[in-house]
């Protein structure tokens, strides 16, 4: 059944399409493969599987970075793919498409989304902003007139928010996020053991062993990379307190957002936030701990949303619905 109503969550990780009625019907990397000729060769899980592997010929990359489109011409041909897969081959009428970019995008920013998603074949673009959507995904009564705070961290940008009545009142967006983590886990390994890993490995590393606390019973994992000054294959054993500390300082730049955020929001909603909390939503809510640290930096409880890596592209697919 072909839909007239699309919403997409256009993330620097993962691209989600969220159709009304149906859910979320694609959840993909946001990893486009093209070869020498410019033609596209794969997208999504297939491409993300040719990072780091490509021969001379293909080139395998993320078009989206810090959550903004990099590359105009892959992102429209990608978001093409995907409004085709989910309207079938035949399509009598163009769709509408909501997408959500990041609080923090500049106007040239979302006008390039927007002409994106109008190259790709929609007959209208809206965008919405995407802590207004982490909210309303996550279940949050943003219409109501009382405070509350969405912490939104995704592969790129963590976004912070507080709403009220609908409304942003006061919210910063920092482009540190899961990508970011990955890149400081490569980097400590780089330094400490002369081994070179490659992104995928970094991301594996950070889900099975990333922790925003120290732990008391610490894990440990063999990883497999390139030993830098021998160039050959190197096994090595690394524990997750000492992933902790390589993702200290990323951490900190999103606990200093969220001081900016609470500094500026108004008395009477302090109130509101003490009492019902912030919500973490995105990947990067997935970490760990992270809760239980944010609670004991800022004093606010914090609680990780249902699902929070689709909370985005529910909440986009709801306002779309209720445009």
């Amino acid at each position: 059944m072909f839909s007239k109503r699309i919403a997409i969550d256009l993330g620097t990780a993962n691209l989600l399409v969220y159709i009304p009625k149906r859910g979320i019907v694609i959840n993909e990397p946001s990893v486009v493969a093209i070869d020498d000729q410019n033609k596209i060769v794969a997208i999504g899980a297939e491409a993300k599987e040719m990072l780091g592997r490509t021969p001379d010929n293909i080139v395998a990359s993320r078009p989206l970075r810090d959550g903004v489109i990099a590359d105009y011409r892959i992102t429209s041909a990608m978001i093409r793919h995907y409004i085709a897969k989910v309207s079938g081959g035949f399509r009598l009428s163009k769709p509408d498409v909501m997408v959500c970019v990041p609080a923090g995008a500049t106007s040239t920013e979302r006008r390039a989304v927007i002409d994106a998603t109008l190259a790709a074949g929609a007959r209208a673009a809206y965008i919405i902003r995407e802590p207004v959507a982490a909210a309303i995904g996550a279940g949050i009564p943003i219409a109501s007139a009382a405070g509350n705070m969405v912490v939104d961290i995704g592969g790129g940008t963590t976004e912070i928010a507080i709403l009220s009545l609908g409304g942003v009142v006061a919210q910063h967006s920092i482009r540190v996020g899961g990508n970011r983590f990955d890149a400081a886990i490569a980097e400590y390994i780089r330094k400490k053991y002369g081994l070179a890993i490659g992104d995928r490995t970094a991301e594996v590393i950070k889900q099975q062993l990333g922790s925003a606390l120290l732990l008391t019973r610490d894990r440990s994992m063999e990883i497999r990379g390139r030993d830098i000054i021998a160039g050959l294959p190197k096994t090595i054993t690394i524990k997750t307190n000492e992933i902790s500390g390589a993702i200290q300082d990323e951490l900190e730049k999103i606990i200093q957002a969220i001081r900016v955020v609470l500094e500026q929001t108004p008395p009477e909603l302090s109130s509101d936030i003490i009492d019902r909390g912030m919500v973490l939503t995105g990947g990067g809510a997935l970490l760990q701990n992270l809760d239980k640290m944010l609670t004991q930096v800022t004093g606010v409880p914090c609680v990780v949303a249902e699902e929070p890596l689709l909370c985005v592209a529910r909440g986009t697919g709801i306002a779309l619905d209720n445009l």
